[in-house]
């Protein structure tokens, strides 16, 4: 049985704890000793506890300081549109006179070589053709000046040289000799130049190829080869030979094609993109004039993926491609601003109209330009890697002797794309010309590998 006292605490705990509190505040002495009877944990908690707060209070304000104090800097806008004209030449980093007679014509741009007179940079090999001779000049990538003497090929090229590594490494000189493919060791050619041997190899295989008195190979062409470009292949690079009549991918050990020569009239430079996701494809114009078609083939089959009626005028600037965030590429190409009137060729009318090309969009171009300046050169860049795709246009006059204005232009394409012409090549689609115009506007781009 409970007695009295506990009855009324248990029935009336707040009034029990009441009592104590007042007891306690009566006893001053008997609160201190409480307080000193504390336990330690009980004071380390209270440390951690502060602690913790004041390192939370001092993280705050240094992200209020970096976030709202501190300036950031200013990140370089880029513009959507410039043009810089030039009234005079693009500086000089060196000039020496050429060791050229006055009967000789370059055959082929400077070509890069390695480093063989141990200046840090590479070496610059200069082809050169007199009468029906074809010499090789070597020169300094820093100074200029000639390293060692004339050494001649022996053979009679044409233009259209690339330099060329073999799979166990070795250097050659390949160039179009009419309908056959010449080449040249970069070896024989530098122990001719300077006497010594240098750090170049021959491929004996391809020494037994070339035939040892006219350096000539076996003809892989149908007419006269007007460009031979790289490849690249799944043990280095293969050779794409382009001739007037026919063109055909090349092993780049053997030599050997690998799929069958296709026919056709080429007079333009191909160039690579992807058709196909993750697939390389060449893009050939077939034809020039109101007859020029652009051939998309795969560069592993050789089969045709994609042909478009495009006429375009005489001396038209070159195509590109970009790379496309959907593992395809975005093509440009320049024809005429009405593809289906020939009034512009009889006329004369200069009139280039820019065509942009997705495969996604086969039977659709969208015409986003048209120039009527004389373009010395185009090309398709990407702006800040992945971020927006652009072109550039060199602009001067029609004769190189001639002085004049020389301009260089930079467009972005997607803000061309609203006000650009979308141009049907097959019977209509399902999609409006604005719904075609979006699918282009949301195209995204990306940086080569």
């Amino acid at each position: 049985m409970l007695d009295h006292k506990d009855l009324e605490a248990e029935i009336h705990p707040l009034k029990n704890e009441e009592r104590k509190s007042q007891e306690n505040l009566g006893n001053p002495s008997k609160n201190e000793d409480n307080v000193k009877s504390a336990p330690p944990q009980s004071r380390l908690s209270r440390c951690r506890a502060a602690a913790f707060f004041l390192s939370l209070f001092l993280c705050l304000f240094v992200v209020f300081v970096v976030s709202f104090v501190i300036p950031c800097p200013d990140r370089p806008a880029s513009q959507r549109m410039w043009r810089i004209d030039y009234s005079a030449a693009g500086e000089t980093l060196w000039n020496h006179s050429s060791s050229f007679s006055g009967n000789a014509s370059i055959l082929s741009p400077l070509l890069q070589v390695p480093d063989v007179d141990g200046d840090g940079a590479p070496d610059l090999l200069v082809l050169t053709q007199e009468r029906e001779e074809v010499s090789g000049h070597l020169y300094s990538g820093s100074t200029g000046h000639q390293i060692g003497l004339r050494g001649s090929l022996g053979v009679d090229g044409e233009s259209g040289f690339l330099l060329h590594v073999t799979r166990t490494g070795a250097h050659y000189i390949l160039f179009p000799c009419a309908s056959s493919l010449c080449g040249c060791s970069v070896k024989g050619l530098y122990e001719k130049v300077t006497g010594s041997g240098g750090p170049f190899k021959s491929d004996p295989h391809w020494e037994s190829m070339l035939n040892a008195t006219t350096r000539r190979m076996l003809s892989h062409s149908s007419g006269a080869v007007r460009y031979l470009m790289h490849v690249p292949g799944n043990a280095g690079a293969d050779v794409l030979l382009v001739g007037s009549e026919a063109f055909v991918l090349l092993d780049g050990q053997e030599l050997t094609p690998r799929w069958t020569p296709k026919a056709a009239h080429v007079l333009r430079k191909p160039i690579f993109g992807r058709y196909k996701p993750d697939t390389l494809a060449v893009a050939v114009e077939n034809g020039t004039g109101t007859d020029r078609q652009i051939l998309f083939l795969d560069l592993g089959t050789g089969a045709v993926l994609c042909s478009l009626a495009l006429p375009s005028l005489p001396g038209g600037p070159l195509s590109a491609s970009l790379p496309t965030a959907d593992h395809r590429s975005a093509f440009f190409f320049w024809g005429l601003h009405e593809l289906g009137s020939t009034s512009e060729t009889e006329t004369g009318e200069a009139r280039h109209s820019l065509y942009m090309f997705h495969p996604t969009l086969p039977r659709v171009l969208l015409e986003l330009a048209n120039v009527s300046t004389h373009i010395v050169a185009f090309d398709a860049v990407l702006f800040e890697p992945s971020r927006h795709a652009a072109y550039i246009l060199l602009t001067g006059p029609a004769d190189s002797e001639a002085p004049g204005l020389v301009s260089v232009i930079k467009h972005k394409v997607r803000d061309l794309v609203p006000s650009s012409r979308v141009v049907r090549l097959g019977e209509g689609g399902p999609d409006s010309d604005q719904a075609i115009r979006d699918r282009f506007s949301r195209l995204r781009y990306q940086s080569e590998a």
